[in-house]
């Protein structure tokens, strides 16, 4: 579950640098260019920065992807520094009046629209901005909440769609946008993010229903063309199974059909999760190993305030034991074998847990663990300062074609 190079890494690591986040960028280049690979070439594929905006991933992945989803004005203005000249679409619910002028000052080529506010809001916006009626259009998708079937939500993980939330337009709401759309706005489609979590034939079913809603749509209001798609992303990741993977030749062979059944029509995802996960670790040490009723329980330095995601999700978050050799105290060395182990955090709360009774044949105090699945959805969405321990380091491994450099640590 952790590449040599990357295990090298995290054992050659002294206990001051823990816990670290240790990230192989050769890994992750080999994963997107093997997805890019896998999809039709005429199929555009965004990045979701929401999952990873490291400026080093966004770098590797930026020759693989055709432009970098974003949505707030943070990430916007993040990722124009990062890559800049790649085309970027803003989404998201909630956007602000300062970001909606960040967005035109900035142009960004896509905004997913929301809400009949939100449209008209950027629409008067738009026409003040310099971007407006002497300048380019504003280009704009409207993103639909369309309903899914059992087959269709295939066991999601989450639902952002099909059912009633505060993510995107009603379909009837979605028709009565088209009569407000002014310049110097323009609709070049739809934008359809309706579940996560997916696999590639529940994936297929949803791409399939939303391409056809939005045909129908386009004939019946004479939209001109080509008519843009964004499927949304969701791609699964498993974290009970960390070496399967989303079945992108699946997914791909699926689109590429889809793509010739309606021909002007262009495909957009926006996958991030499923292209970043597999490239990260979260490394750390195991401070202590103890038994409370029967139960072993190994307390290790940091803990869900860097790795939010096993308890924000209610999964075991995948690991690999990395042993440490020698025992320098003068007491017994505290250790589980053979039984199952919870792996907790140094946080006062009893859901600091980042993986529950999984079995070992050996962890120690003083090994190291490493857990795996961590290049997304990890430290940016972990709530860093309770109680106030130190944050982690960053390692980014180069790329092979790079290994003459040192990794930059952070």
């Amino acid at each position: 579950m952790i590449t040599p190079r990357a295990a090298a890494h995290a054992t050659a690591l002294p206990p001051a640098r823990l816990p670290a986040y240790v990230h192989d960028l050769d890994a992750l280049d080999t994963h997107a260019r093997a997805v890019r690979a896998a999809l039709p070439p005429a199929v555009e594929l965004y990045y979701a920065t929401k999952a990873n905006p490291a400026p080093e991933l966004l770098a590797v992945l930026a020759p693989h992807v055709t432009g970098f989803e974003v949505a707030s004005g943070g990430e916007l203005a993040h990722v124009r520094r990062t890559v800049p000249g790649r085309p970027v679409a803003f989404g998201g619910p909630g956007k602000t009046e300062d970001e909606l002028r960040l967005a035109l000052a900035l142009g960004a080529e896509r905004l997913h629209v929301e809400s009949p506010h939100e449209l008209r809001l950027l629409t008067a916006l738009a026409r003040d901005h310099p971007a407006g009626p002497a300048g380019r259009p504003v280009d704009v998708l409207l993103r639909v909440n369309l309903p899914l079937t059992d087959g269709e939500r295939g066991g999601a993980a989450l639902t952002m769609g099909g059912r009633p939330g505060p993510f995107g337009l009603d379909p009837r709401d979605a028709e009565d946008c088209l009569r407000l759309l002014r310049a110097p706005l323009r609709l070049r489609g739809v934008h359809a993010h309706l579940a996560s979590g997916l696999g590639a034939a529940a994936q297929l079913a949803v791409a399939r229903r939303v391409t056809a809603w939005a045909r129908d749509l386009a004939g019946r209001h004479a939209l001109p063309g080509p008519l843009e798609v964004n499927l949304g992303g969701g791609m699964a990741v498993d974290y009970t199974r960390p070496q399967e993977r989303f079945d992108w030749a699946a997914y791909g062979k699926g689109v590429a059909d889809l793509a010739a059944r309606h021909p002007g029509t262009v495909l957009r995802i926006e996958p991030g999760r499923s292209l970043t996960a597999y490239c990260g670790w979260y490394v750390t040490e195991v401070l202590d190993v103890k038994h409370s009723h029967g139960h072993a329980f190994a307390v290790l330095r940091g803990g869900t305030h860097h790795l939010r995601t096993p308890v924000a999700k209610g999964h075991d978050q995948p690991f690999t034991v990395l042993p440490v050799a020698g025992w320098e105290r003068p007491w017994p060395r505290p250790a589980a074998r053979d039984e199952p182990v919870t792996l907790c955090g140094q946080l006062c709360t009893p859901k600091d847990v980042l993986a529950r009774d999984v079995p070992v044949a050996e962890l120690r105090a003083g090994d190291r663990v490493a857990f795996a699945l961590a290049g997304a959805y990890a430290w940016n969405i972990s709530h860093h300062g309770f109680l106030m321990h130190p944050a982690p380091t960053f390692h980014f491994l180069p790329r092979a074609a790079r290994t003459a450099r040192t990794p930059r640590t952070a």
